[in-house]
């Protein structure tokens, strides 16, 4: 898991490879792909009016900026263990909070970097007003946190595990 400290992302040596295995997709195979898509819709014409050619070179951008995002990610990178399943909350766990100690108004989501982000649980930066407000608490703690209009939110920490997806 990712725990940002400073300009440091802290990564499992299985978060590492899995970003290195993209990093490596992206500046392979994947741009051997998406320049032979801009060849061939080159091979089409006037450029000016050539969907296909725009939406590759479209494509080409946000696949290089990828490429940066990631080169700059694992070259600030330190290998670490994943957290400890301890009951404190840290970045790469699984954490259940309640609303203003209210049991029924509960939500679960990872906290981590977006690098982590899917479709099966929701992520929360442990950088995010409710990522500060809630790490190193333990079970069973209350934190507050800011929200964006200036007030501030009371939750009570119900679990914490670490990730396993």
């Amino acid at each position: 898991m990712t725990q940002t400290s400073e300009n440091v992302t802290w990564l499992t040596q299985e978060a590492y490879n899995k970003l290195k295995e993209e990093l490596d997709y992206l500046t392979g195979p994947a741009r051997t792909e998406i320049s032979a898509k801009i060849a061939a819709a080159r091979e089409e014409g006037d450029l000016r009016e050539n969907g296909g050619y725009h939406a590759a070179k479209e494509e080409q951008g946000k696949q290089e900026l990828r490429v940066r995002q990631l080169t700059q990610l694992l070259e600030t990178a330190k290998v670490g263990e994943a957290p400890a399943a301890n009951g404190a909350v840290a970045p790469g766990m699984v954490v259940t909070i309640a609303f203003d100690g209210d049991e029924d108004d509960t939500l679960t989501f990872l906290l981590a970097s977006r690098e982590y982000a899917s479709a099966d649980i929701e992520t929360y930066s442990p950088q995010s007003p409710l990522g500060t407000g809630v790490i190193g608490r333990k079970v069973g703690d209350d934190a507050q946190y800011e929200l964006p209009n200036g007030k501030k939110a009371s939750v009570k920490i119900l679990k914490a595990e670490p990730y396993n997806g």
